[in-house]
């Protein structure tokens, strides 16, 4: 991990929440969840996986939202746009809407999610489908693959 250049940097929509990485994503994915559809307004959401140890807040207190469950959902404080996910179960990552990412363009989803709940006009170009989550055993393979495309 390099702590002096970040990889890349982010920020909610109005700009008063700030963060960086300091390291690349593990994965990259798109979520058709109906909770996912709700929480982003979307057809589904945009998520970049990073390991924890490399993301930083840089400006502002992001509060939790969604459903204040064991998987905390971070948003801003004023405009409440959706910023990162810790996943419960799992606090080695963050899952970074890609979305807030500068160059979200370099962050295509490389699997999706919940499939079975994906509106039938939703396309990602996704290489890797689930119906719902991949197992858990399933995600060193998922990240091995993704690093090498």
């Amino acid at each position: 991990m390099n702590n002096q250049t970040p990889h890349a940097t982010g920020t909610c929509r109005c700009g008063q929440v700030t963060f960086e990485t300091h390291c690349g994503p593990v994965i990259t994915s798109a979520c058709h969840c109906v909770g996912c559809q709700k929480m982003s307004s979307s057809a589904f959401s945009l998520t970049a996986l990073f390991p924890a140890e490399g993301f930083v807040i840089t400006q502002g207190i992001p509060v939790i939202g969604g459903l204040h469950g064991t998987t905390r959902h971070f948003f801003c404080p004023y405009c409440l746009t959706w910023l990162f996910t810790r996943p419960a179960g799992n606090e080695a990552y963050i899952g970074v809407r890609s979305s807030l990412l500068d160059n979200p363009e370099h962050y295509a989803p490389f699997m999706e999610t919940w499939t079975r709940e994906k509106l039938s006009w939703a396309n990602t170009g996704a290489l890797v489908s689930y119906e719902a989550f991949p197992e858990p055993q399933d995600y060193p393979a998922l990240m091995a693959q993704f690093s090498q495309r």
